[in-house]
Order: structure tokens, then sequence, then C-alpha cells
């Protein structure tokens, strides 16, 4: 037998992933009607059966999804990306092979034609979530029983159902999938014949590493964590606690945090996959449209500092972060200071500092690689963060990281 090879997406679609930096992510199914989690099947042990019941209620009356690629369009977002299947087995798809899906319960509604449409038409690129594991299919643990023919039932339906997600819905540019338990091994889940499969109906796709092959980008979760150099990367995280709506979960990021967060990603040549988790009718819970909004007047304002952003070395800041793009430094001053930032490590001669915010040129004084910005007013300039970009003579250059700094190099303890 010829093994499958391991395909990988092409350059180009690589190129886009990499230079897109904020997409939205989209946690939405059954478990939205318990208010609670969205792994409330499994965390409760709520037998099948009474978990099921919840499909002949849920419709999702106040999903909108031209409405909700409207809000990510005005967050500055890129792309976007919908759980079409969670962990508890329920689809918003149409699938022939099941009835356990929207389209055919109570919804009566193909809730993924909606949302790939409204993408297209607003101009996003289409991204789709699909889990491996399936509390619903009575086939999810057969292997682990020692049923190797009920395991094939199962290995047969899910690649059935990214075959009908990979056919059915036009153009895909992105493959996100989820939890591939109990089962490690690739060969378990016939992981190679699965890629091979996807790249062969959607050719420019990129896909993740979460069915036990690396994939073409790593997925750090709720956490920042940059990828080996050459490696493409999106962290993806919650803009409250829970993936999926919560009534009770009231520890909503701030639109500053999320300005942190998304600068901290960018300058490790990252991408921010950020999530809302709709209500049961589908509507969009208030605070996630406020932070969000906030987010997409913060980056008018400051997107130069984060699209196209690099890896290419790191400025010293003590009060914030940094990026670097188009041949300029960014410093985003996380807190403030005044009358006075200090930023280190820049090895170019700076010509000039400007406040992105007011659009006004900032004071400055450069000793080597030390770099003064003066004379700054008492009060941010940016509500959210104030970002500085700095302009140099030829190509922007930072002292390596590991490199002491030749104004501390002569101090003795």
């Amino acid at each position: 037998m010829t093994a499958t090879p391991v395909l990988k997406s092409s350059p180009h679609a690589l190129r886009w992933f990499t230079r897109h930096k904020f997409g939205m992510f989209i946690h939405w199914g059954l478990y939205a009607m318990l208010e609670r989690c969205e792994w409330a099947m499994m965390a409760e042990e709520r037998p099948r059966a009474e978990y099921e019941k919840l499909a002949d209620t849920f419709r999702g009356e106040k999903f909108d999804a031209d409405a909700i690629a409207a809000l990510a369009r005005r967050s500055g977002m890129t792309h976007m990306c919908m759980t079409t299947k969670h962990h508890d087995g329920f689809g918003l798809f149409d699938s022939k092979l099941t009835d356990y899906c929207a389209p055919r319960r109570a919804a009566g509604r193909d809730f993924i034609r909606e949302f790939t449409t409204a993408c297209r038409k607003a101009g996003l690129r289409v991204g789709l979530y699909y889990s491996l594991m399936d509390w619903h299919h009575s086939d999810w643990h057969a292997l682990k029983r020692g049923d190797k023919a009920g395991h094939k039932r199962f290995l047969d339906y899910i690649h059935g159902q990214l075959r009908e997600i990979m056919s059915n819905y036009g153009k895909i540019d992105l493959l996100f999938y989820d939890v591939a338990a109990p089962y490690e091994k690739p060969e378990e889940w016939k992981a190679r014949e699965m890629n091979a499969m996807v790249r062969r109906l959607q050719p420019g796709i990129v896909i993740n590493d979460r069915n036990r092959l690396t994939g073409d980008f790593s997925t750090p979760e709720q956490h920042i964590q940059a990828a080996n150099r050459g490696r493409a990367w999106q962290t993806c995280m919650t803009l409250n606690e829970n993936w999926a709506y919560s009534r009770g979960d009231d520890q909503w990021k701030s639109p500053k945090l999320v300005a942190t967060y998304m600068a901290r990603i960018a300058s490790g040549g990252g991408s921010f996959l950020l999530n809302i988790g709709p209500k049961a009718d589908g509507s969009v819970p208030p605070q996630a449209v406020r932070i969000l909004n906030a987010v997409g007047a913060w980056l008018k304002r400051n997107g130069e500092a984060i699209c196209d952003s690099t890896n290419e070395g790191t400025i010293m800041c003590a009060v914030g972060g940094h990026t670097i793009a188009h041949n300029h430094g960014y410093v985003h001053a996380q807190s403030w200071n005044s009358p006075e930032i200090g930023v280190g490590a820049i090895e170019s001669k700076v010509k000039r500092v400007i406040c992105l915010a007011t659009g006004r040129p900032v004071k400055f004084r450069q000793t080597g690689t030390r770099l003064q910005l003066l004379e700054l007013p008492r009060r941010a300039p940016d509500p959210v963060v104030t970002v500085f970009r700095i302009e140099v003579e030829g190509k922007f250059r930072v002292r390596p990281v590991g490199v002491w700094p030749a104004a501390l190099t002569g101090i003795r303890t």
C-alpha cells in the first residue's frame, strides 16, 4: 500500500494567512441554550437523549450573518471562522449523514450557508471549525472498546462530514480542526487521508495542527506563544472566559487588553483569532459589540502598526510593547508616562517620531541606541493604547536580543 503524502498549502495561501493579523472566531450551537459553557453536556454528564432535546427548540431566530460580518469589518478583522460542529455533535450545516443538524431540526436553516455567504459579501476570508470529537456519535469511543468496525463507522462519518463541508460551501480559506480525542495517533484518525481530501477539494486552504498532524499553522489557545521562526501561528482567545455564551460570565476583556494582546501577537509574527459566543437566539451580546467597536476604532487610528508587522527584532520599552512594519518601529504605550517615555535598542538614526492618534510629530532625543520621547502631554492621546511611529534613515535596525546596551556594559556590581 502506498502511503498518503502529506500535502502542504501553497506559499500564496500561507501569505494571506500571515498578513491577516485579526480575525473573528464564532462558537455557537445547542450549548448556547444552557447559557453557561460549550462543555456543559460533558461537564454535567448529561445523557445524550436528554441533551438532544435541545435541538427541538433551538431556532436561532435572531442570527444575522450579515450583521455579524459587518461587526467583524468594523472591528478591523479580515477573516472569520465559525463552528460547523462542536464536541456535542450538533451541526449547523446541512448533512446527509445525520438529521442531528440545524437544517433538519427546529431551526430549519443552514447557518453555515448563511455565514459563508455573508463573509464573501463583506469581503472577508472564510474559515470553518470542525470538532473531531463527537459525544453524540455512538461510535466515537468505539476503538477504545476494541470495536474496530464501530471505529470505521465513526471515521467514515467524520470524513464524510468534512467532505460535505469542503464541497458544498464554495471557497474555504481556513480549516480549524479541534480536539482529536481520545485517539493520539494520526493513523487512528486517518489524518493524512483527511488532509489530502481537504486539499483536493480546497486547493488554496490553510489547515491547523489539531488532527494529530503539524498542519500549516500552530494554534496556541488562551495564551500567546510564538512558533518556531518560519512557522505560521495564530492565537485563539475568548473575549471573556468562555467560548460559548455564558450568562454569568462578566469577565470581559477591555479594548485596551485586546489591543495589548494584538500588538504582542503581531510583534511575534502571529495572528489573533478572537472569539464571540452568540446567545441561543443568535444575537451577539452587547458587551462584545461595544468592545469590538472600540477595538475597530483603535485600529483605524493605529492599524499600520499591526498590519504587515514582522518579528524582525525587538524594541525595548518599559511602558508597553512594540511592532515593526513598513520599515518603521512602533512603540505601544500601554501604560502612560509623561512627560517622557524611554525606548531602547534602536540602532538606526531616527529622523522623526509621530503620534498616530494625533498625526503630530513628537519631540525626541537620541543618544546611541537610546531614544527619549519628550514633552508628552499629561493625558494619553489615545483612550485605548497610544502608538508612536518611529521613522529612521535607511533600514530600520535594532540591537540583537541578548546584546547588552553600551550604557550598561561599564557597570560593576
